[in-house]
């Protein structure tokens, strides 16, 4: 028997960074790892778009079925404008994302939308608001969703008041959670929450200010060491940006990044720690790294393709997304559990 066929499925922990209607790059991901019996997702950490795509993998999961799970991710993203017809592939790839994001961008509709959302605030609409995901959230089984069964799943949202990261997990989430995690404040009302301890309502904004995502809940002992960042927020870009909407862009990326990166970087000073002996291996994880991104794409996104979700842009993303994880998997399944296949050292050095 060849040994893939008799090796135990290796788990990992799944860290599902937000990043608007981008995040259909991680619903591409998702599949191509659902798809493969030799990898176990263990616990998920998401934010935004990362905690909506966490919450339709968890439905599926908790219920035993990998099947479900995609067909969720797959009615989600429908619903958020994806076409998943294959016959209309070829026409989705007619245009490159470079060519539709700078369409966007240039377009009347965006650039007053744009201007309306920095001088105006959510607040104004009075009694006609609506949170454009409560007609999604609501589609979900809670039951599923909040149980032990299936993955550990943590939500990230921003308290708006302290500053602080909030990690929504079991009972806790709910469809306010999942909006909480993406409250954009410019064009979101925040999101009330009342806190189970003190009973009063915090407000939260989008988590990717405080944890995008957030590492930490996946360092529990009894949780696999290794963990896979999807990252949808290019780390690096080669050009200096001159124009607005540009520096805009560069912007928005550092923000959604800051706080990933700082905890790369603790995880990288607790591994030189470790491996030289000064801290107790016992009291402190080693903890794996892994990313799954293609900067070569996002770097030809921008923030109106996080905004404004195309059918075309989806798609790609998506396919984009598969390609990455079977990349992954096909080259470094084997490393799972033994070390990491990010350079932290390199990273920040």
């Amino acid at each position: 028997m060849a040994r893939k066929a008799m090796a135990a499925a290796k788990p990992i922990n799944l860290a599902l960074q937000g990043g608007g209607a981008h995040g259909a790059f991680t619903w591409g991901v998702l599949e191509a790892i659902l798809e493969n019996p030799e990898v176990e997702i263990a616990a998920i950490s998401g934010t935004s778009a990362g905690a909506l795509n966490g919450v339709a993998v968890k439905s599926g999961l908790s219920q035993g079925s990998r099947a479900l799970a995609l067909e969720t991710l797959e009615k989600v993203w429908e619903q958020v404008g994806a076409i998943t017809d294959d016959a209309f592939a070829p026409w989705l790839n007619t245009f490159s994302p470079q060519a539709v994001s700078m369409a966007i961008e240039t377009s009347l509709p965006f650039a007053v939308g744009d201007t309306i959302s920095r001088m105006v605030s959510p607040y104004a609409s009075g009694p006609f608001y609506q949170n454009p995901l409560q007609p999604i959230v609501a589609d979900f089984s809670y039951d599923t969703i909040c149980c032990e069964e299936g993955p550990a799943f943590h939500i990230c949202a921003t308290n708006v008041r302290t500053g602080k990261i909030r990690v929504f997990t079991g009972p806790e989430i709910s469809p306010g959670a999942i909006m909480a995690s993406a409250c954009l404040p410019t064009m979101f009302r925040a999101v009330e929450i009342e806190d189970p301890v003190t009973g009063t309502l915090e407000a939260y904004w989008d988590g990717g200010y405080t944890g995008n995502p957030a590492l930490f809940p996946l360092f529990a002992p009894d949780l696999p060491r290794d963990i896979v960042i999807v990252n949808i927020n290019p780390l690096y870009r080669d050009e200096v940006p001159t124009t607005a909407r540009a520096i805009q862009n560069r912007v928005n990326e550092i923000s959604f990044n800051t706080s990933l990166l700082r905890e790369l970087r603790a995880i990288e000073f607790v591994q030189r720690l470790l491996h030289r002996d000064l801290i107790d291996g016992d009291r402190m994880k080693d903890v794996l790294i892994h990313m799954i991104a293609d900067d070569a794409l996002m770097r030809k996104l921008s923030v109106a393709t996080k905004l404004v979700a195309t059918p075309q842009i989806l798609h790609q993303l998506r396919v984009a997304g598969r390609d990455a994880a079977e990349t992954f998997l096909r080259e470094d399944i084997d490393r799972i559990g033994e070390d990491s296949t990010v350079d932290l050292r390199a990273m920040f050095g």
